[in-house]
C-alpha cells in the first residue's frame, strides 16, 4: 500500500496536550494464553487522558485480544488494568466506563436509530430524546431517528454505532476495526470525522486496526504489536521515520532492503561504496548488515550530483500510483540490487526519463536505517 508521507513532514513537538495529560489507562504485565498459545506476553501500556492510540499489527498479533481485556470481555491470566487510578482488572463490562464500536456495527435490526442510540441510557423519556437529538446532530445525521439499520448505508450505520457508544458520555472509547467493512472513499471520509469528533470531545480513545494509513493519519500515538508484544510505541512520525525494528520497518509503509557489510562503528559498505552510517550496537566489523531506505528517500538526479554515494541506476519500469510514480531500478554498484523509488509528477517531468534509461541516484542518508544481518529476510 502506498502511504503519502506528506503528513509526516513536520515532526510533532514534545509537550503536546496528549503528552502533558495524566495517565488514564494503565496496563501492567498483561498476559493471556489460549491453550498452548501465548497471545499477550506480559504487556505494559499507558494511555493518557484525551489521547488517541491505535493498536496496529497483523492478524493474530494480539491487538483485538488486548482490546477485549480492556473491555472486560476476556480476563487476563496475569497483570492489572487501571482506569483513572481505579483497578478494573476483574470488573464485568457493565461496571467499566467505556463505549465500544465493533467492525460489524452490532446495531439491533428491530430497533430504529433513536432506540439504538438510546439503548444504554437511563432516566426520563424526555431526557433520552434530548440526548439522542444531540448525538444525531453531533454525527451529522439529523432526520433519520425513525429509520431502521437496514435502511441506512454502511457509513451511516457506523456513525449510529459511534453515537450509541458515546451516548452515556463514557470516559473511554474503544474502536475495534471500525472502518474495515467500508469502501475506500467512505472509509477515508469517516476516519476524518471520527478523528475530528474525538478531538472535539477530548475522549480517550483506543482503536484496533491493521491498516497502516488509518493508524498514521488518525492517532496521536501508534502502538505496533507483533506476537503478543509491543514492538514500538510512538508518534506516527517516529514509527514511520524511525522504526525500532525490522518488523516495524517492513510492516509500516514500503521499504527497500539492501545487503551491506559493517566497516567500523560509523560506516557500512554497500556494494562498491562506503557510507557514513552507524551499524547497530554490538555488530562487529565485517559482519552482515541490512540497509533500510524508504522509496521516497532514493533520489534520482537530472545531472551527476556532488555527493560521494551517487551511482548509475538502470530504469526498468515506471508505475503510476496516483500522486506519485514508483520507479523500479537496478543498481549494479550497490551490489546489483533491485529497488523502488517514488517520485512526484513534477520530479519525473524534470528528469525526463523512461524505461531502459540510466540515471544518477543517491540516498538520503539521514533517513537510512541499518539493521543487523540476523534481522534481514
Amino acid at each position: 500500500m502506498k502511504l503519502d508521507p506528506a503528513f509526516l513532514l513536520h515532526k510533532p513537538q514534545p509537550g503536546s496536550s496528549a503528552h502533558q495529560a495524566r495517565p488514564y489507562l494503565q496496563l501492567a504485565g498483561i498476559s493471556k494464553r489460549f491453550g498452548q498459545q501465548t497471545v499477550l506476553d506480559a504487556l505494559d501500556l499507558t494511555v493518557h487522558k484525551g489521547e488517541f492510540v491505535c493498536l496496529l499489527g497483523p492478524s493474530g498479533c494480539g491487538k483485538t485480544t488486548l482490546l477485549r481485556q480492556i473491555a472486560g470481555l476476556d480476563l487476563p491470566d496475569a497483570g492489572t488494568i487501571q482506569v483513572d487510578a481505579r483497578d478494573i482488572t476483574l470488573l464485568p463490562p457493565a461496571k467499566r466506563d467505556y463505549g465500544i464500536v465493533f467492525q460489524s456495527y452490532a446495531l439491533f435490526p428491530n430497533l430504529n436509530v433513536a432506540d439504538n442510540i438510546a439503548y444504554g441510557l437511563r432516566g426520563r423519556r424526555e431526557d433520552k430524546h434530548r440526548r439522542v437529538s444531540e448525538l444525531l446532530a453531533l454525527i451529522n445525521l439529523d432526520g433519520i431517528a425513525d429509520k431502521f439499520p437496514a435502511q441506512l448505508s454502511g457509513g451511516q450505520q457506523q456513525r449510529v454505532a459511534l453515537a450509541r457508544a458515546l451516548a452515556t458520555s463514557p470516559g473511554l472509547l474503544l474502536l475495534d476495526e471500525p472502518l474495515s467493512a467500508l469502501d475506500a472513499r467512505v472509509r477515508e471520509h469517516l476516519r476524518r470525522e471520527i478523528r475530528a469528533l474525538q478531538q472535539k470531545l477530548g475522549i480517550t480513545t483506543i482503536m484496533v486496526t491493521h491498516d497502516q494509513e488509518e493508524a498514521l493519519t488518525m492517532a496521536d500515538r501508534v502502538v505496533v504489536m507483533n506476537g503478543g508484544r509491543i514492538e514500538q510505541s510512538g508518534s506516527p512520525f517516529d514509527v514511520y521515520r524511525e522504526p525500532a525494528s525490522r518488523f516495524v520497518a517492513s510492516f509500516v509503509g514500503q521499504g527497500n532492503w539492501l545487503p551491506a557489510i559493517t566497516r567500523d562503528s560509523s560506516s557500512v559498505q554497500l556494494g562498491e561504496h562506503v557510507l557514513p552510517l552507524s551499524p547497530p550496537h554490538g555488530l562487529e566489523t565485517g559482519q552482515t548488515a541490512t540497509l533500510f531506505v524508504r522509496p521516497e528517500d532514493i533520489m534520482l538526479h537530472p545531472q551527476w550530483p556532488a555527493t560521494p554515494d551517487a551511482v548509475l541506476a538502470e530504469i526498468h519500469k515506471l508505475e503510476l500510483l496516483g500522486p506519485v510514480y514508483r520507479i523500479s531500478l537496478h543498481v549494479p554498484a550497490w551490489g546489483a540490487v533491485n529497488l523502488q523509488a517514488d517520485l512526484t509528477h513534477a520530479q519525473l517531468t524534470q528528469l525526463d526519463v523512461s524505461p531502459q534509461h540510466r540515471v544518477p541516484v543517491s540516498l538520503n542518508l539521514a533517513r537510512c536505517r541499518v539493521f543487523s544481518g540476523k534481522d534481514a529476510a
